[in-house]
C-alpha cells in the first residue's frame, strides 16, 4: 500500500508573472513582456522558515506580492495555496497573513500600541480583546510594555520589531517578510537580524522572507531558495547551497568561487578537469605544473570524457605552495585583503588571463609575489595523489575539490 504524501502547509505551484504589453511591442516589430517569474514551484512545512535569495531582478519580490495577493498571476500561471485551501483569487484581507514592508510602514503620529493595534481592525473584537492582543504581540518580540511609546522614541531594530508585532498580532497562517533589514546600518542589522530571528522561532510561525543578502538568508532561514531570472535554481539548507551547488549560477552566488574551464577527465559525476593555460610550463617546472594540470572535483550532472567544463573552487579548497609543486598553477598575486580569521589572496594566474582567489594566513604572501596555487590537499602535500584522482571524489566545492558544471555553448552574436 503507498504511503500517502503529506500535504505542504504552503504550496506555491507553478506560479508565473510577466509585465509588459505583448500586443504594443508585437505593433512595435518586438516583444516587449517580460517574464519575471517563471513557473515557480515551492512547498513550505508548517512553521518553517522560508528564504528567497537572489539578486534584484530576479523575481523574489514579484513572488512574495502574488503569496500575498498584491499582484496576480498570469492566466493560468499557477496557484497559491494553504493548507490544502486555494487562495489565489482571494484579497489579501481574506488570506489572512502577516506581511513587513521593507520601510515597516509606522504610523509616527501613532503610539507603538496603536501602531500594533491598526492591524487588528476590522476583526471586531472590543476593547479589551485588541489590548490583550497588542500585549501579546509586544511580548512576543521582546518589547513589552512599549504600548505607549512613541515610534519616533524608539530605535530602527525596535521599530522593525513593532512592524513585526503588528503583523502578528492578527495571528496570521502565514507571515511575510520583504527585505526587512535593509535599511538598517549593518551594525543594528546584526543585532535586529539576531533578535528577529529568536523572536520568529519563539512564534513557531510559517514564514517566508525575501532578501539580496546572502548572509541574511542563512541566518534566518531553515532553506533558502535561490531565484535568478524568475527561475528557481535550487532550494536547500545553508549547508547544501554551499557545499553542492546545483547550477553554476548558485556555485557562484553563493559565497566566494573561482572558476576555471577545462576538458573533463572521467566519467559520470567524479572526475578530474584538465586545465591548461596559454603559458604552458615554465622551464624548470616539475612536470605536470605551471600550465597544465588535472584538478579533482564531482559534477553536478554525469558527464563524459572530453566534455568541456567549468571547475567552481572556494577559497578554502585551494592552498599556496611552494614554486614547483606538482599539480599546482603558477601566478601572481595581485591582491591581498586582510579578513580577520583569513586573508583573500586575489592571484594572476600566468599566461592564462584568468584570476583565482585563495584563503590562507595572514603572512602566505605579499602583494606582487609570484606563488603556486594548488587543491587543499597539497597543504600536506599530498598534490600528487589529489592530481591522481586521490580527492577525485570531494564531495563539495569547500571541500579538496571542486564543483563541476558543464560549459554552456558560446551564443553567436545575432
Amino acid at each position: 500500500m503507498p504511503v500517502p504524501v503529506p500535504t505542504p502547509y504552503l504550496l506555491l505551484d507553478r506560479l508565473a508573472k510577466t509585465f509588459g504589453d505583448a500586443g504594443a511591442g508585437a505593433a512595435a516589430g518586438g516583444d516587449r513582456t517580460r517574464p519575471v517569474l517563471d513557473g515557480l514551484t515551492l512547498a513550505v512545512d508548517r512553521g518553517e522558515v522560508v528564504a528567497l535569495l537572489g539578486p534584484s531582478g530576479s523575481g523574489k519580490t514579484t513572488a512574495l506580492r502574488l503569496i500575498a495577493g498584491f499582484e496576480t498571476p498570469d492566466a493560468g500561471g499557477g496557484r497559491v495555496l494553504v493548507e490544502g485551501q486555494d487562495v489565489t483569487g482571494l484579497p489579501p484581507a481574506r488570506r489572512n497573513f502577516g506581511m513587513v514592508f521593507q520601510h515597516y510602514a509606522l504610523f509616527p503620529h501613532l503610539t507603538v500600541g496603536e501602531n500594533v493595534a491598526f492591524g487588528l481592525e476590522g476583526r471586531r473584537l472590543d476593547r479589551g480583546q485588541v489590548r490583550s492582543r497588542v500585549a501579546a504581540a509586544l511580548a512576543q518580540v521582546d518589547l513589552p510594555g512599549f504600548e505607549r511609546r512613541k515610534v519616533g522614541e524608539i530605535s530602527g531594530g525596535q521599530q522593525q520589531r513593532v512592524a513585526l508585532a503588528r503583523a502578528l498580532a492578527p495571528e496570521p497562517r502565514v507571515l511575510l517578510l520583504d527585505e526587512p533589514l535593509s535599511n538598517l546600518d549593518p551594525a543594528l542589522r546584526e543585532r535586529t537580524r539576531r533578535e528577529l530571528r529568536r523572536a520568529i522561532r519563539r512564534v513557531g510561525i510559517t514564514t517566508l522572507l525575501v532578501t539580496h543578502e546572502q548572509e541574511e538568508a542563512f541566518h534566518l532561514g531553515d532553506r533558502v531558495a535561490v531565484l535568478e531570472g524568475g527561475v528557481l535554481h535550487q532550494v536547500g539548507t545553508p549547508e547544501e547551497l554551499y557545499d553542492r551547488p546545483a547550477t553554476r549560477f548558485v556555485a557562484t552566488f553563493v559565497g566566494r568561487a573561482s572558476v576555471l574551464p577545462g576538458i573533463f577527465e572521467g566519467e559520470g559525476l567524479t572526475g578530474r578537469v584538465r586545465v591548461r593555460l596559454d603559458g604552458g610550463a615554465a622551464a624548470g617546472d616539475v612536470a605536470g605544473a605551471g600550465g597544465d594540470v588535472a584538478w579533482p572535483g564531482v559534477a553536478a550532472e554525469p558527464l563524459a570524457a572530453g566534455d568541456a567544463v567549468e571547475l567552481v573552487l572556494r577559497p578554502e579548497a585551494l592552498s599556496l605552495v611552494p614554486a614547483g609543486t606538482a599539480g599546482a598553477l603558477t601566478g601572481r598575486v595581485v591582491e591581498r585583503r586582510y579578513a580577520g580569521p583569513v586573508t583573500y589572496y586575489q592571484v594572476e594566474l600566468t599566461g592564462a588571463g584568468l584570476e583565482i582567489e585563495v584563503a590562507a594566513g595572514a603572512g602566505a604572501a605579499a602583494a606582487g609575489d609570484e606563488v603556486a596555487v594548488a587543491p587543499g590537499a597539497a597543504r600536506d602535500g599530498a598534490a600528487s595523489a589529489a592530481g591522481a584522482g586521490g580527492a577525485a571524489g570531494a564531495a563539495s566545492v569547500g571541500g579538496i575539490g571542486g564543483r563541476i558544471f558543464r560549459r554552456a555553448p558560446v551564443r553567436e552574436p545575432a
